[in-house]
Protein backbone atom coordinates (compact mmCIF):
# COMPACT_ATOMS: atom_id res chain seq x y z
CA UNK A 1 0.00 0.00 0.00
CA UNK A 2 1.79 3.61 -1.36
CA UNK A 3 1.14 5.86 1.48
CA UNK A 4 1.68 9.97 0.32
CA UNK A 5 1.45 13.20 2.02
CA UNK A 6 -1.37 14.26 -0.80
CA UNK A 7 -3.39 12.55 -3.40
CA UNK A 8 -4.07 14.59 -6.91
CA UNK A 9 -7.34 13.18 -8.90
CA UNK A 10 -6.86 15.04 -12.60
CA UNK A 11 -4.19 14.96 -14.87
CA UNK A 12 -5.21 18.41 -16.66
CA UNK A 13 -3.37 21.54 -16.12
CA UNK A 14 -4.88 22.47 -12.52
CA UNK A 15 -4.24 19.03 -11.33
CA UNK A 16 -0.73 18.69 -13.00
CA UNK A 17 0.36 22.26 -11.16
CA UNK A 18 -1.09 21.56 -7.69
CA UNK A 19 1.69 18.53 -8.71
CA UNK A 20 4.26 20.53 -9.48
CA UNK A 21 4.02 23.11 -7.12
CA UNK A 22 3.62 20.36 -3.74
CA UNK A 23 6.49 17.98 -5.44
CA UNK A 24 8.55 21.21 -5.03
CA UNK A 25 7.68 21.72 -1.61
CA UNK A 26 9.10 18.23 -0.43
CA UNK A 27 5.55 16.82 -0.27
CA UNK A 28 5.18 13.22 -1.29
CA UNK A 29 2.83 13.39 -4.50
CA UNK A 30 0.66 10.94 -6.32
CA UNK A 31 -1.16 11.68 -9.54
CA UNK A 32 -3.91 9.61 -11.14
CA UNK A 33 -5.66 10.98 -14.51
CA UNK A 34 -8.79 8.16 -15.84
CA UNK A 35 -7.37 8.81 -18.88
CA UNK A 36 -4.19 10.58 -20.71
CA UNK A 37 -3.08 13.86 -19.27
CA UNK A 38 -4.43 16.70 -20.81
CA UNK A 39 -6.95 14.33 -22.43
CA UNK A 40 -9.89 16.84 -21.89
CA UNK A 41 -10.03 19.97 -21.59
CA UNK A 42 -6.87 21.07 -20.65
CA UNK A 43 -5.99 20.38 -24.75
CA UNK A 44 -9.19 21.51 -25.81
CA UNK A 45 -8.48 25.95 -25.37
CA UNK A 46 -8.22 28.46 -27.45
CA UNK A 47 -4.23 27.83 -26.35
CA UNK A 48 -4.14 31.31 -24.98
CA UNK A 49 -2.33 32.96 -22.31
CA UNK A 50 -4.16 36.12 -21.72
CA UNK A 51 -6.08 38.50 -18.89
CA UNK A 52 -8.87 37.94 -20.81
CA UNK A 53 -10.05 41.31 -22.48
CA UNK A 54 -13.54 40.69 -22.84
CA UNK A 55 -14.26 39.77 -18.80
CA UNK A 56 -13.32 43.77 -17.90
CA UNK A 57 -17.12 43.53 -19.25
CA UNK A 58 -18.45 41.30 -16.72
CA UNK A 59 -16.14 43.36 -13.97
CA UNK A 60 -14.07 40.53 -13.65
CA UNK A 61 -10.95 42.60 -12.60
CA UNK A 62 -9.56 40.54 -10.30
CA UNK A 63 -9.14 37.56 -12.23
CA UNK A 64 -8.13 40.09 -15.22
CA UNK A 65 -5.37 41.57 -13.40
CA UNK A 66 -4.33 37.86 -11.69
CA UNK A 67 -4.22 36.44 -15.50
CA UNK A 68 -2.52 39.45 -16.79
CA UNK A 69 0.70 39.02 -13.97
CA UNK A 70 0.28 35.56 -14.84
CA UNK A 71 0.92 36.33 -18.34
CA UNK A 72 4.33 37.69 -17.97
CA UNK A 73 5.82 35.05 -15.28
CA UNK A 74 4.36 32.21 -17.30
CA UNK A 75 6.31 33.87 -20.57
CA UNK A 76 9.28 33.82 -18.59
CA UNK A 77 9.40 29.96 -17.84
CA UNK A 78 8.53 28.58 -20.70
CA UNK A 79 9.81 30.72 -23.57
CA UNK A 80 9.89 27.41 -26.21
CA UNK A 81 5.79 26.60 -25.81
CA UNK A 82 4.59 30.32 -24.90
CA UNK A 83 5.73 33.17 -27.06
CA UNK A 84 4.01 36.65 -27.50
CA UNK A 85 1.16 37.11 -30.32
CA UNK A 86 -0.24 40.36 -31.30
CA UNK A 87 -4.15 40.53 -31.89
CA UNK A 88 -5.84 42.94 -34.42
CA UNK A 89 -9.41 43.97 -32.90
CA UNK A 90 -11.39 45.65 -36.14
CA UNK A 91 -13.88 48.33 -34.88
CA UNK A 92 -16.60 48.17 -38.03
CA UNK A 93 -18.83 46.08 -37.03
CA UNK A 94 -18.03 46.22 -33.40
CA UNK A 95 -21.40 46.10 -31.09
CA UNK A 96 -19.70 48.28 -28.59
CA UNK A 97 -18.86 51.87 -28.72
CA UNK A 98 -14.53 52.73 -29.73
CA UNK A 99 -14.32 54.66 -26.50
CA UNK A 100 -15.72 51.65 -24.63
CA UNK A 101 -12.97 49.40 -26.41
CA UNK A 102 -10.56 51.75 -25.93
CA UNK A 103 -11.00 52.60 -21.93
CA UNK A 104 -10.87 48.31 -21.99
CA UNK A 105 -7.49 48.07 -23.75
CA UNK A 106 -5.93 51.01 -21.29
CA UNK A 107 -7.05 48.75 -17.99
CA UNK A 108 -5.74 45.52 -20.11
CA UNK A 109 -2.36 47.52 -20.24
CA UNK A 110 -2.47 48.64 -16.70
CA UNK A 111 -3.85 46.17 -14.65
CA UNK A 112 -0.91 43.34 -14.47
CA UNK A 113 2.24 45.97 -14.41
CA UNK A 114 2.89 44.78 -18.12
CA UNK A 115 6.79 44.82 -18.58
CA UNK A 116 7.55 42.75 -21.60
CA UNK A 117 4.59 43.11 -24.01
CA UNK A 118 3.72 45.57 -25.68
CA UNK A 119 1.44 48.59 -25.37
CA UNK A 120 -2.33 48.85 -27.16
CA UNK A 121 -1.64 51.40 -30.81
CA UNK A 122 -4.56 52.41 -33.03
CA UNK A 123 -3.77 51.21 -36.62
CA UNK A 124 -5.66 52.18 -39.71
CA UNK A 125 -6.40 48.69 -41.80
CA UNK A 126 -6.90 50.14 -44.82
CA UNK A 127 -3.26 51.05 -45.02
CA UNK A 128 -1.57 48.75 -42.67
CA UNK A 129 -0.43 45.30 -43.73
CA UNK A 130 -2.43 43.78 -40.67
CA UNK A 131 -5.39 44.64 -42.93
CA UNK A 132 -5.03 42.53 -45.64
CA UNK A 133 -7.19 39.44 -45.95
CA UNK A 134 -10.24 41.88 -44.26
CA UNK A 135 -13.16 42.70 -46.69
CA UNK A 136 -13.24 46.55 -47.98
CA UNK A 137 -14.57 49.02 -45.21
CA UNK A 138 -12.78 47.77 -42.49
CA UNK A 139 -10.83 51.09 -41.20
CA UNK A 140 -9.90 51.62 -37.36
CA UNK A 141 -8.49 48.65 -35.22
CA UNK A 142 -6.77 48.54 -32.22
CA UNK A 143 -3.92 45.73 -31.79
CA UNK A 144 -3.01 44.74 -28.45
CA UNK A 145 -0.92 41.72 -27.36
CA UNK A 146 -0.91 38.16 -25.26
CA UNK A 147 0.31 35.26 -25.41
CA UNK A 148 0.21 31.84 -27.33
CA UNK A 149 1.03 28.52 -25.22
CA UNK A 150 0.53 25.12 -26.52
CA UNK A 151 -1.41 23.91 -23.65
CA UNK A 152 -1.58 20.41 -24.09
CA UNK A 153 2.72 20.48 -23.90
CA UNK A 154 1.85 23.00 -20.66
CA UNK A 155 0.19 20.38 -18.81
CA UNK A 156 3.12 17.66 -19.61
CA UNK A 157 5.42 19.86 -18.58
CA UNK A 158 4.31 20.60 -15.38
CA UNK A 159 3.47 16.89 -14.97
CA UNK A 160 7.71 16.27 -15.54
CA UNK A 161 8.31 19.13 -13.35
CA UNK A 162 6.22 17.16 -10.64
CA UNK A 163 7.91 13.73 -11.76
CA UNK A 164 11.75 14.75 -11.76
CA UNK A 165 10.90 16.28 -8.36
CA UNK A 166 9.67 12.87 -7.02
CA UNK A 167 6.01 13.30 -7.78
CA UNK A 168 4.80 9.58 -9.08
CA UNK A 169 2.38 10.62 -12.41
CA UNK A 170 0.23 7.83 -13.13
CA UNK A 171 -2.18 8.30 -16.51
CA UNK A 172 -4.78 6.07 -17.17
CA UNK A 173 -5.80 5.35 -13.67
CA UNK A 174 -9.11 5.85 -11.51
CA UNK A 175 -9.76 6.62 -8.58
CA UNK A 176 -12.45 4.41 -7.79
CA UNK A 177 -13.54 5.19 -4.04
CA UNK A 178 -12.10 7.22 -1.04
CA UNK A 179 -12.90 7.39 2.97
CA UNK A 180 -11.41 9.08 5.50
CA UNK A 181 -10.33 7.34 8.62
CA UNK A 182 -9.09 9.91 11.19
CA UNK A 183 -6.71 12.07 9.77
CA UNK A 184 -5.73 9.82 6.60
CA UNK A 185 -7.45 9.32 3.31
CA UNK A 186 -7.98 5.12 2.20
CA UNK A 187 -7.90 4.78 -1.63
CA UNK A 188 -8.67 2.39 -3.83
CA UNK A 189 -7.33 3.26 -7.42
CA UNK A 190 -7.52 1.24 -11.00
CA UNK A 191 -5.63 0.93 -14.44
CA UNK A 192 -5.43 -1.95 -16.41
CA UNK A 193 -3.74 -4.24 -14.36
CA UNK A 194 -6.06 -3.92 -11.58
CA UNK A 195 -6.65 -1.82 -8.32
CA UNK A 196 -4.58 -0.72 -5.51
CA UNK A 197 -4.62 0.98 -2.19
CA UNK A 198 -3.27 4.40 -1.46
CA UNK A 199 -3.84 6.20 2.10
CA UNK A 200 -2.92 10.09 1.86
CA UNK A 201 -3.18 12.87 4.50
CA UNK A 202 -4.99 14.95 2.35
CA UNK A 203 -7.15 14.55 -1.21
CA UNK A 204 -7.14 17.20 -3.95
CA UNK A 205 -10.15 16.72 -6.26
CA UNK A 206 -9.01 18.59 -9.36
CA UNK A 207 -11.49 16.14 -12.03
CA UNK A 208 -12.29 19.01 -13.82
CA UNK A 209 -15.83 18.22 -15.93
CA UNK A 210 -15.68 15.27 -13.41
CA UNK A 211 -15.30 17.05 -9.94
CA UNK A 212 -19.01 16.43 -9.02
CA UNK A 213 -18.61 12.74 -9.69
CA UNK A 214 -15.10 12.38 -7.56
CA UNK A 215 -17.99 13.77 -4.74
CA UNK A 216 -20.30 11.32 -5.69
CA UNK A 217 -17.27 8.33 -4.48
CA UNK A 218 -16.65 9.77 -1.43
CA UNK A 219 -19.04 9.61 1.66
CA UNK A 220 -19.93 12.24 3.48
CA UNK A 221 -18.19 15.26 1.83
CA UNK A 222 -20.25 18.20 1.85
CA UNK A 223 -21.34 19.66 -1.56
CA UNK A 224 -22.07 23.31 -1.68
CA UNK A 225 -20.07 24.17 -4.75
CA UNK A 226 -21.84 23.58 -8.22
CA UNK A 227 -20.31 23.16 -11.72
CA UNK A 228 -21.59 24.50 -14.94
CA UNK A 229 -20.58 22.37 -17.79
CA UNK A 230 -19.87 24.46 -21.23
CA UNK A 231 -19.03 23.50 -24.48
CA UNK A 232 -15.97 25.28 -26.46
CA UNK A 233 -15.86 24.65 -30.11
CA UNK A 234 -12.97 24.96 -32.59
CA UNK A 235 -12.38 24.47 -36.51
CA UNK A 236 -9.57 24.84 -38.22
CA UNK A 237 -9.18 25.72 -41.97
CA UNK A 238 -6.34 26.51 -44.52
CA UNK A 239 -5.55 29.93 -43.54
CA UNK A 240 -7.56 32.65 -44.37
CA UNK A 241 -5.64 35.79 -44.06
CA UNK A 242 -1.43 36.21 -43.76
CA UNK A 243 0.71 37.19 -40.98
CA UNK A 244 1.80 36.10 -38.00
CA UNK A 245 -0.99 38.27 -36.20
CA UNK A 246 -4.52 37.03 -34.70
CA UNK A 247 -7.51 38.78 -35.20
CA UNK A 248 -10.35 39.26 -32.15
CA UNK A 249 -13.55 39.19 -34.31
CA UNK A 250 -16.58 40.93 -32.10
CA UNK A 251 -20.20 39.26 -32.99
CA UNK A 252 -23.48 41.15 -32.72
CA UNK A 253 -24.55 39.31 -29.94
CA UNK A 254 -21.87 40.96 -28.18
CA UNK A 255 -19.52 37.41 -28.42
CA UNK A 256 -16.02 37.21 -29.83
CA UNK A 257 -14.45 34.87 -31.48
CA UNK A 258 -10.53 34.46 -32.37
CA UNK A 259 -8.76 34.17 -35.97
CA UNK A 260 -5.37 32.59 -35.34
CA UNK A 261 -2.43 31.57 -37.26
CA UNK A 262 -2.21 27.87 -36.66
CA UNK A 263 0.63 24.81 -37.04
CA UNK A 264 1.85 27.12 -39.84
CA UNK A 265 -0.68 25.90 -42.42
CA UNK A 266 -4.14 26.76 -40.93
CA UNK A 267 -6.27 29.23 -39.48
CA UNK A 268 -7.75 27.92 -35.78
CA UNK A 269 -11.28 29.88 -35.59
CA UNK A 270 -13.14 29.75 -31.65
CA UNK A 271 -14.59 29.17 -29.54
CA UNK A 272 -18.51 28.55 -28.66
CA UNK A 273 -19.74 28.86 -25.42
CA UNK A 274 -22.46 26.47 -25.37
CA UNK A 275 -24.46 24.69 -21.94
CA UNK A 276 -23.50 21.22 -21.33
CA UNK A 277 -26.77 19.21 -19.81
CA UNK A 278 -25.16 15.89 -20.17
CA UNK A 279 -22.38 13.85 -17.98
CA UNK A 280 -19.11 14.79 -18.53
CA UNK A 281 -17.26 12.59 -21.61
CA UNK A 282 -16.27 13.72 -25.18
CA UNK A 283 -17.22 16.35 -26.81
CA UNK A 284 -17.65 16.77 -30.75
CA UNK A 285 -18.73 20.37 -32.27
CA UNK A 286 -22.37 20.83 -33.37
CA UNK A 287 -24.16 22.19 -37.20
CA UNK A 288 -24.93 25.00 -35.11
CA UNK A 289 -22.11 25.86 -33.59
CA UNK A 290 -19.88 25.28 -37.25
CA UNK A 291 -22.67 27.73 -38.92
CA UNK A 292 -21.64 30.21 -36.05
CA UNK A 293 -17.70 30.36 -36.44
CA UNK A 294 -17.94 30.02 -40.25
CA UNK A 295 -20.44 33.40 -40.48
CA UNK A 296 -18.07 34.97 -38.30
CA UNK A 297 -15.14 34.30 -40.29
CA UNK A 298 -16.93 35.20 -43.33
CA UNK A 299 -18.30 38.47 -42.34
CA UNK A 300 -14.87 39.77 -41.71
CA UNK A 301 -12.55 38.18 -44.32
CA UNK A 302 -12.57 38.46 -48.00
CA UNK A 303 -11.83 34.71 -48.21
CA UNK A 304 -15.20 33.02 -47.63
CA UNK A 305 -14.83 29.70 -45.39
CA UNK A 306 -17.88 26.72 -46.18
CA UNK A 307 -17.89 23.53 -44.03
CA UNK A 308 -15.88 22.44 -46.88
CA UNK A 309 -13.09 23.82 -45.76
CA UNK A 310 -12.51 22.63 -42.20
CA UNK A 311 -9.52 19.74 -42.01
CA UNK A 312 -9.99 19.48 -38.25
CA UNK A 313 -12.00 20.78 -35.17
CA UNK A 314 -11.96 19.68 -31.21
CA UNK A 315 -14.51 20.69 -28.41
CA UNK A 316 -13.88 20.76 -24.54
CA UNK A 317 -16.04 20.77 -21.46
CA UNK A 318 -15.01 23.43 -19.50
CA UNK A 319 -15.55 22.80 -15.95
CA UNK A 320 -16.51 26.67 -14.75
CA UNK A 321 -17.58 27.63 -11.16
CA UNK A 322 -21.61 27.79 -11.13
CA UNK A 323 -22.21 31.39 -10.08
CA UNK A 324 -25.61 31.32 -11.86
CA UNK A 325 -25.13 33.75 -14.65
CA UNK A 326 -28.19 33.90 -17.55
CA UNK A 327 -25.75 32.84 -20.24
CA UNK A 328 -22.91 30.39 -20.91
CA UNK A 329 -20.51 33.68 -22.19
CA UNK A 330 -21.45 35.32 -19.10
CA UNK A 331 -20.04 32.78 -16.40
CA UNK A 332 -17.38 33.45 -14.63
CA UNK A 333 -13.81 31.82 -15.24
CA UNK A 334 -12.75 32.37 -11.98
CA UNK A 335 -12.04 29.95 -9.91
CA UNK A 336 -13.28 28.80 -6.18
CA UNK A 337 -11.18 26.05 -3.94
CA UNK A 338 -13.64 24.22 -1.60
CA UNK A 339 -11.61 22.80 1.54
CA UNK A 340 -13.94 20.04 3.26
CA UNK A 341 -11.48 19.89 6.72
CA UNK A 342 -13.19 19.18 10.07
CA UNK A 343 -11.23 19.32 12.74
CA UNK A 344 -9.16 15.81 13.10
CA UNK A 345 -10.27 14.85 9.66
CA UNK A 346 -8.26 14.46 6.60
CA UNK A 347 -8.48 17.59 4.13
CA UNK A 348 -10.59 17.31 0.90
CA UNK A 349 -10.15 20.42 -1.47
CA UNK A 350 -11.93 20.47 -4.66
CA UNK A 351 -11.01 22.60 -7.55
CA UNK A 352 -13.83 24.33 -9.33
CA UNK A 353 -13.57 26.57 -12.36
CA UNK A 354 -10.51 27.97 -13.76
CA UNK A 355 -8.65 28.87 -16.69
CA UNK A 356 -5.14 27.64 -17.92
CA UNK A 357 -3.50 31.05 -17.39
CA UNK A 358 -3.92 31.16 -13.51
CA UNK A 359 -3.01 27.34 -13.08
CA UNK A 360 -0.07 28.13 -11.10
CA UNK A 361 -1.47 30.73 -8.84
CA UNK A 362 -4.36 28.57 -8.39
CA UNK A 363 -1.81 25.91 -7.15
CA UNK A 364 -0.15 28.35 -4.93
CA UNK A 365 -3.70 28.73 -3.05
CA UNK A 366 -4.75 25.38 -3.02
CA UNK A 367 -1.04 24.57 -1.28
CA UNK A 368 -2.26 28.10 1.05
CA UNK A 369 -5.67 26.35 1.69
CA UNK A 370 -3.86 22.77 3.03
CA UNK A 371 -1.54 24.82 4.77
CA UNK A 372 -2.70 23.79 8.44
CA UNK A 373 -1.86 19.85 7.00
CA UNK A 374 1.54 20.56 5.91
CA UNK A 375 2.62 23.77 7.86
CA UNK A 376 6.60 23.06 6.93
CA UNK A 377 5.72 22.64 3.20
CA UNK A 378 7.89 25.05 1.71
CA UNK A 379 7.35 28.68 0.20
CA UNK A 380 5.97 29.39 -2.76
CA UNK A 381 8.64 28.69 -5.38
CA UNK A 382 7.19 28.32 -9.03
CA UNK A 383 6.96 31.81 -10.33
CA UNK A 384 10.53 31.68 -11.22
CA UNK A 385 11.32 28.42 -11.80
CA UNK A 386 11.50 27.11 -15.29
CA UNK A 387 9.60 24.42 -17.09
CA UNK A 388 11.02 21.54 -18.47
CA UNK A 389 13.30 22.55 -21.37
CA UNK A 390 12.74 26.65 -20.73
CA UNK A 391 16.06 26.96 -18.75
CA UNK A 392 17.60 28.46 -21.73
CA UNK A 393 20.23 32.03 -21.08
CA UNK A 394 17.92 34.72 -20.69
CA UNK A 395 14.63 32.78 -22.40
CA UNK A 396 16.37 33.74 -25.09
CA UNK A 397 14.34 31.34 -27.43
CA UNK A 398 15.76 32.76 -30.55
CA UNK A 399 19.09 32.61 -29.96
CA UNK A 400 18.67 29.12 -28.51
CA UNK A 401 16.64 28.05 -31.74
CA UNK A 402 20.17 29.05 -33.51
CA UNK A 403 22.08 27.79 -31.81
CA UNK A 404 20.74 24.38 -31.89
CA UNK A 405 20.69 24.74 -35.99
CA UNK A 406 24.14 25.26 -35.36
CA UNK A 407 25.53 22.69 -33.63
CA UNK A 408 23.47 20.18 -35.94
CA UNK A 409 23.90 21.27 -39.28
CA UNK A 410 23.07 17.87 -40.69
CA UNK A 411 19.68 18.23 -39.67
CA UNK A 412 16.64 19.45 -41.41
CA UNK A 413 15.74 23.54 -40.09
CA UNK A 414 12.24 22.92 -39.90
CA UNK A 415 12.72 19.79 -37.50
CA UNK A 416 15.09 21.59 -35.36
CA UNK A 417 12.78 24.57 -34.92
CA UNK A 418 9.63 22.34 -34.46
CA UNK A 419 11.53 20.77 -31.72
CA UNK A 420 13.24 23.93 -30.28
CA UNK A 421 9.64 25.04 -30.08
CA UNK A 422 8.04 22.02 -28.73
CA UNK A 423 10.44 20.42 -26.49
CA UNK A 424 13.27 23.61 -25.72
CA UNK A 425 16.79 22.55 -24.47
CA UNK A 426 15.40 19.10 -23.94
CA UNK A 427 16.09 18.60 -27.65
CA UNK A 428 19.47 18.03 -27.27
CA UNK A 429 17.99 14.65 -24.57
CA UNK A 430 15.56 13.66 -27.64
CA UNK A 431 18.30 13.87 -30.44
CA UNK A 432 20.95 12.30 -28.39
CA UNK A 433 24.28 12.05 -31.03
CA UNK A 434 21.85 12.38 -34.35
CA UNK A 435 23.78 14.57 -36.92
CA UNK A 436 21.67 13.23 -39.93
CA UNK A 437 17.27 12.41 -39.69
CA UNK A 438 19.05 8.40 -41.04
CA UNK A 439 20.24 8.82 -36.95
CA UNK A 440 16.20 9.40 -35.80
CA UNK A 441 15.13 5.96 -36.85
CA UNK A 442 11.70 5.54 -38.69
CA UNK A 443 9.91 7.81 -40.43
CA UNK A 444 6.28 8.46 -39.61
CA UNK A 445 5.69 11.45 -42.00
CA UNK A 446 5.08 15.01 -41.03
CA UNK A 447 8.62 15.03 -39.52
CA UNK A 448 8.11 12.32 -36.94
CA UNK A 449 10.53 10.31 -36.44
CA UNK A 450 11.32 7.19 -33.95
CA UNK A 451 13.34 8.74 -31.96
CA UNK A 452 10.85 11.64 -31.02
CA UNK A 453 8.26 8.93 -30.24
CA UNK A 454 10.76 6.84 -28.31
CA UNK A 455 11.30 9.98 -26.38
CA UNK A 456 7.81 10.59 -25.41
CA UNK A 457 7.44 7.38 -24.37
CA UNK A 458 10.02 7.27 -22.15
CA UNK A 459 9.48 10.97 -20.49
CA UNK A 460 6.63 11.99 -21.48
CA UNK A 461 3.36 9.11 -20.33
CA UNK A 462 2.76 8.89 -24.39
CA UNK A 463 1.26 5.85 -24.86
CA UNK A 464 -1.02 6.08 -28.12
CA UNK A 465 -1.24 7.46 -31.60
CA UNK A 466 -3.58 9.96 -30.61
CA UNK A 467 -1.64 11.06 -27.59
CA UNK A 468 1.71 12.04 -30.06
CA UNK A 469 0.17 13.35 -32.99
CA UNK A 470 -3.04 15.31 -31.46
CA UNK A 471 -1.65 16.11 -27.79
CA UNK A 472 1.98 16.07 -27.55
CA UNK A 473 2.18 17.47 -30.74
CA UNK A 474 -0.18 18.25 -33.67
CA UNK A 475 1.72 16.65 -35.99
CA UNK A 476 -1.97 14.62 -36.89
CA UNK A 477 -2.57 18.02 -38.57
CA UNK A 478 0.65 17.40 -41.16
CA UNK A 479 1.07 13.10 -41.51
CA UNK A 480 -0.44 10.93 -44.63
CA UNK A 481 -3.40 9.04 -44.36
CA UNK A 482 -2.80 5.92 -42.17
CA UNK A 483 -0.13 7.23 -40.40
CA UNK A 484 -2.17 7.15 -36.69
CA UNK A 485 -2.44 3.37 -37.53
CA UNK A 486 0.94 2.46 -38.13
CA UNK A 487 2.11 4.43 -35.13
CA UNK A 488 -0.18 2.32 -33.04
CA UNK A 489 1.11 -0.65 -34.47
CA UNK A 490 4.65 0.04 -34.41
CA UNK A 491 3.81 0.95 -29.95
CA UNK A 492 1.81 -2.26 -29.69
CA UNK A 493 5.40 -4.17 -31.40
CA UNK A 494 7.73 -2.23 -29.13
CA UNK A 495 5.61 -3.12 -25.79
CA UNK A 496 4.61 0.67 -24.87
Amino acid sequence: MADVDLLVVGGGINGAGIARDAAGRGLSVLLVEQDDLASHTSSASTKLIHGGLRYLEYGEFRLVREALIERERLLAIAPHIIWPLAFVLPQAQSPRPAWMVRLGLFLYDHLGGRRRLPATQTIDLARDPRGAGLKPGQSRAFVYADCWVEDSRLVVLNARDAANRGADIRTRTRLIAARREGDRWHATIADANGTARVTARALVNAAGPWVAEVLARIPGTHRDRGVRLVKGSHIVVPRVYGGDHAFLLQNPDRRVVFAIPYEGAFTLIGTTDEPWQGPPGRAIIDAAETAYLIDTVNRYFARSVTAADIVWTYSGIRPLYDDHAASASAVTRDYVLDLDAAEGAAPLLSVFGGKITTYRKLAEHALERLSATFPLAGGDWTAAAPLPGGGMPHGDFAAFDAALATARPGLPRALLHRLARAYGTDADTLLGGARSVADLGRHFGGGLYAAEVEYLVAHEWARTAEDILYRRSKLGLHVPGGTAAALDAWLAESGT
